[in-house]
C-alpha cells in the first residue's frame, strides 16, 4: 500500500474537493492534541463542573465541538493505529495493547502530510512500534520525534529516558530527584517546532500522556486543588505497585487536566505572536474513555458524562471523545456539530485539506465539509465498528441511531448481542434486542462483515485456537 501512495503521489496529481477552493485554503498548519484517557466530561466545555479548563473552553468558543466523535478504540495503541491509518480496527494493524508495531507498507497521515510538502513532527505517547521495529515513528513519516515510544513506559511521569529522533535523551536520576516532568519537555519540544518550521507548512502531532495513570504533576498545578476535592481517599501504598502511590488523587488528577489546559493556552499563544493562528487548523480530542485504573475516580468527577461505560468498554463512555476544531476566519466560532465521525476520519480530512490522493481501502470519509460548514456536502458513514480482543473479547457496530455491542466474544459461549436506540437512550441502559429481532440479525451480519481476522489480536475463540496452535508450532 504504501509503495502504491508513494509512486502516485509522485505525480502532479489533483481532484476536485467537496465544496471547496483548494486555492484559498492551500497549505494551513496543522497542531492534532491528543489527550490520553480524558473522558467528555473533564472538560467545562462539556459540561464539566469540578475541573479548571479555560483554554479549552476557549477552543470551543472560537471554533467547533463535536457532540459524536468517536475514538478509534477504547484503549490506547489501537485507538493511535486508527487515527495514524484511516482505518478502524477490524482492519487497522494494531488493535490492542500488546506489543506490537505498524509495518512498512501502512501509510499513515504522517506520510501523506510530508508528501504534500508539510514538515511533520510528534511529540508524546507513540506506541505503534519500538525504535529497531518498522513501526518507528522516524520510519512512519514523522521528520521529528519525541517522546515515549513505549506505552509501559509512558506510565512514568519522570523517566530516565525519552525518544529524541532515533535516539535516547537521558536524564539520570530524574525517577529520584523528580527533575523533568516528561509533559513540560513534550511542550517545550512542541513550542521549537513550531517556531523552527513558522514558514513552512507543518503537521504537528501532540499524542500528551495527561491524565494517564501515573497520578502524578507537579505541586504548582495540584496545589489549587487541595482541600477543595474532598473527601480524598489515598490510593495504593509507598513502592507498593507498578502505579504510584497518591495521597490526593482527586487533586492530582484535577491537576494533571489543568496543566494540560495550561499548555494548550501556551501553543495557542505563541501561534499568536507568530501570527500563525489564522493559518494554522487546531483540534483537540481524547485518545478514549476515563479510566478507573491506577487512583482515577471518573465517577468523582462525572468524567464520562451521560455515558455508560470507561475505557475499556465498547459503551459510548469507552469510546465517545471530546473533539474541538478551530480555524480563524474558516471554522464558524462558538458551534457545534452533531455530525458522527472518528478517528478514521482524519486522514481523510487531511487529504482533502491539503489536495492530496489516498491509499484505496480506507474506513473513514473527511469531515472537512463539517469543519467549513458546509454540511450539504458532508458524507456520512454507513456504519462504525470497533473490535477489542482484551476481557474476553469484544465488539461494536454504530448505523444511524442503533448501537450493538456484544461482550465475551472471544469465549466458548459469547454474551447475547444487546441493542440500543442512542437517539433516546444516550445511557445505553434499555436493551432492545428482545423487541427488534430482525433488526438485531441485520446488523448483526454487518458486524461480521466488517472486519478481517488478526493473527495477532485474534477476536474469537476459534481465532485464538489458530494462533495458540501456530504459536505452539513454532
Amino acid at each position: 500500500m504504501r509503495l502504491f501512495l508513494l509512486c502516485t503521489l509522485s505525480i502532479a496529481v489533483t481532484f476536485v474537493a467537496t465544496s471547496l477552493s483548494v486555492a484559498e485554503n492551500r497549505n494551513p498548519n496543522v497542531i492534532y492534541i491528543m489527550a490520553d484517557d480524558a473522558g467528555i466530561g473533564d472538560f467545562g466545555c462539556y459540561g464539566g463542573k469540578i475541573i479548571q479548563t479555560p483554554n479549552v473552553d476557549q477552543l470551543a468558543a472560537q471554533g467547533l465541538r463535536f457532540t459524536q466523535h468517536y475514538s478509534g478504540s477504547t484503549v490506547c495503541a489501537p485507538s493511535r493505529s486508527v487515527l495514524m491509518t484511516g482505518l478502524h480496527t477490524g482492519h487497522t494493524r494494531v488493535r490492542g495493547n500488546k506489543s506490537a508495531s505498524l509495518l512498512d507498507d501502512d501509510v499513515t497521515v504522517a506520510e501523506i502530510m510530508k508528501q504534500a510538502g508539510y514538515v511533520t513532527g510528534a511529540m508524546g505517547k507513540w506506541g505503534l512500534g519500538s525504535a529497531d521495529s518498522s513501526g518507528a515513528p522516524w520510519k512512519q513519516g514523522f521528520d521529528h520525534y519525541f517522546g515515549y515510544l513505549s506505552q509501559r513506559n509512558a506510565h512514568h511521569y519522570y523517566p530516565e529516558f525519552l525518544w529524541k529522533d532515533g535516539s535516547k535523551v537521558f536524564y539520570p536520576d530524574n525517577p529520584q530527584q523528580r527533575t523533568h516532568y516528561s509533559h513540560d519537555l513534550m511542550t517545550h519540544e512542541a513550542l521549537q517546532f513550531i517556531q523552527a518550521n513558522q514558514s513552512k507548512p507543518f503537521f504537528l502531532y501532540l499524542p500528551y500522556t495527561i491524565p494517564h495513570v501515573d497520578l502524578d504533576v507537579p505541586n504548582d498545578s495540584k496545589q489549587p486543588y487541595m482541600g477543595k476535592l474532598e473527601p480524598e481517599t489515598p490510593y495504593g501504598r509507598p513502592n507498593g505497585q507498578h502505579y504510584r502511590h497518591e495521597k490526593f488523587p482527586h487533586a492530582t488528577f484535577a491537576g494533571m487536566i489543568t496543566r494540560l489546559d495550561r499548555d494548550i493556552g501556551t501553543i495557542m499563544a505563541l501561534l499568536s505572536e507568530l501570527e500563525l493562528d489564522k493559518k494554522t487548523l487546531v483540534i483537540f480530542c481524547s485518545d478514549n474513555g476515563a479510566t478507573s485504573a491506577g487512583g482515577a475516580d471518573p465517577d468523582f468527577f462525572d468524567s464520562n458524562g451521560p455515558y455508560r461505560g470507561i475505557k475499556r468498554d465498547l459503551y459510548e463512555g469507552g469510546i465517545i471523545t471530546p473533539m474541538i476544531a478551530r480555524w480563524p476566519g474558516k471554522i464558524a466560532p462558538g458551534t457545534a456539530t452533531d455530525h458522527v465521525s472518528g478517528f478514521q476520519d482524519l486522514m481523510p480530512t487531511m487529504a482533502e485539506l491539503v489536495d492530496t490522493q489516498l491509499p484505496e481501502g480506507l474506513d473513514g470519509i473527511s469531515y472537512l465539509p463539517t469543519l467549513l460548514n458546509q454540511t450539504a456536502d458532508q458524507e456520512q458513514h454507513d456504519h462504525l465498528y470497533w473490535e477489542f480482543s482484551e476481557q474476553g473479547g469484544k465488539r461494536a457496530l454504530r448505523r444511524g441511531d442503533w448501537k450493538l455491542v456484544q461482550t465475551n466474544v472471544g469465549r466458548k459461549q459469547p454474551s447475547p448481542v444487546e441493542l440500543y436506540n442512542l437517539k433516546s437512550d444516550l445511557a445505553e441502559a434499555n436493551d432492545l434486542s428482545s423487541k427488534m429481532p430482525e433488526l438485531v440479525a441485520e446488523l448483526t451480519a454487518l458486524m461480521d462483515s466488517a472486519r478481517i481476522p488478526s493473527e495477532t489480536f485474534p477476536l474469537f475463540h476459534h481465532e485464538s485456537k489458530k494462533k495458540s496452535r501456530s504459536t505452539s508450532a513454532n
